[in-house]
């Protein structure tokens, strides 16, 4: 899991990379940085996840990035065809959020995973 993690950290820093350019860039910046800090975190630094009010701050992140999927759920239709999302930045930006939330439960399932091999 530890090198799953390090691949996801560094898709979410290339992820931040890419909105330079963006008008909303900023934001989206800090919210591929979140998930890029626990992916980091479960790489390098797991027993972290061990402790109460990291797995309290982790599971609040993964709440925080489902409101942020369903505020930017792509209302377009068929947002999963390339011709959509390509020229849709709200679909983008919904399809953004869902990958934060699969990063971050990647990441709480690597310290759920550990809490249990603890126990």
């Amino acid at each position: 899991m530890r090198y799953v993690n390090l691949l996801l950290c560094i898709l979410m820093l290339v992820f931040i990379a890419v909105q330079y350019n963006d008008p909303d860039g900023p934001l989206w910046m800090a919210i591929y940085a979140i998930p890029a800090v626990w992916t980091g975190t479960a790489a390098f630094r797991q027993r972290w996840l061990l402790h109460p009010l990291t797995n309290a701050l982790l599971i609040l992140s993964i709440m925080a990035a489902i409101a942020g999927t369903v505020y930017f759920w792509p209302k377009s239709s068929n947002w999963w065809s390339i011709d959509i999302w390509y020229n849709t930045e709200s679909a983008r930006e919904g399809m953004g959020m869902m990958v934060v939330t699969i990063v971050l439960l990647i990441a709480w399932f690597s310290g759920h995973r550990l809490r249990t091999q603890r126990t």
